[in-house]
Formats: structure tokens, sequence, C-alpha cells
């Protein structure tokens, strides 16, 4: 069942937050990659770009697995579970804010020509891993 994130873990993830997402490759083996994170409403999003292994298995597969880690706490981090779906819509903003955010840079500079950015969105069903003072996320 798809949950509502808690405030603790949506403002980690408004920081300059790397994630480590495992998706599934199609023989069953885990494919994992670090991105940078973002939320939106109840959404944990990330930017990646078409032709790419991780868009590829969560249309196959949805389901999807982030480990995070607070930068400013590194015991608190946290697993994120859910289910991905994968649009181009507003890609090429977000992937723009996301640059903004940790390069400082108003453009993403690393965009290949003719490259076509997508969204990743997570609607998370389970949160693991541990916040502040070693508690569950609440």
């Amino acid at each position: 069942m798809v949950m509502a994130l808690p405030q603790s873990v949506k403002k980690i993830l408004q920081d300059k937050t790397y994630g480590h997402v495992v998706t599934r490759n199609a023989d069953g083996t885990p494919q994992v990659t670090m991105v940078w994170m973002d939320v939106e409403g109840d959404e944990v999003l990330f930017n990646t770009a078409e032709g790419r292994l991780k868009p590829k298995n969560l249309r196959r597969d949805p389901r999807v697995i982030v480990s995070v880690q607070d930068r400013n706490d590194p015991q608190s981090h946290m697993v994120l579970h859910g289910k991905a779906s994968v649009t181009e819509a507003g890609a090429d903003q977000h992937i723009d804010k996301l640059a903004k955010r940790f390069l400082g840079a108003d453009k993403y500079p690393f965009r290949r020509p003719g490259e076509k950015r997508l969204i990743v969105r997570i609607k998370v069903d389970r949160i693991g891993g541990y916040g502040p003072k070693m508690q569950p996320w609440t």
C-alpha cells in the first residue's frame, strides 16, 4: 500500500541527497546506480536518460529499492521500497533544477546531444532504516 512520506524523510530528500537505486535486470540480478534524489508531494524522484538500464528495467519490473543516507547525520539512513513509473513530462526542467541544487549550475552541463531525459517517480510502500537518534522513520 502506498504511504504518505513523513516530513523527516521529505526534508532529507530536499537536501543534496544521493541515493543508491536498485532495479532488477531481466535475469533477476540487481542493478545499482547512484543518483541525485528529489521529492514531490509523497513521490520520491530521480532523473535519468533514455537508453540507460534503469528505465529499461523499471518499465519491465517497476519494483525499486532506494537506499539514502542523511549527509548531515550519517547514521540516519532510509531504505525506500516502492513501485516506479517513468515519464518524459517535465524531465528537462527537473534535471536543470537538480543541477542547480547539486552543482550550482543553471543548466545540467553533462547533457549529450539528442539525449532524452526522464523522471522516475516512486510511490513508496515501505521505509526501512533508522532516522535521527536511531529511531524508525516517523
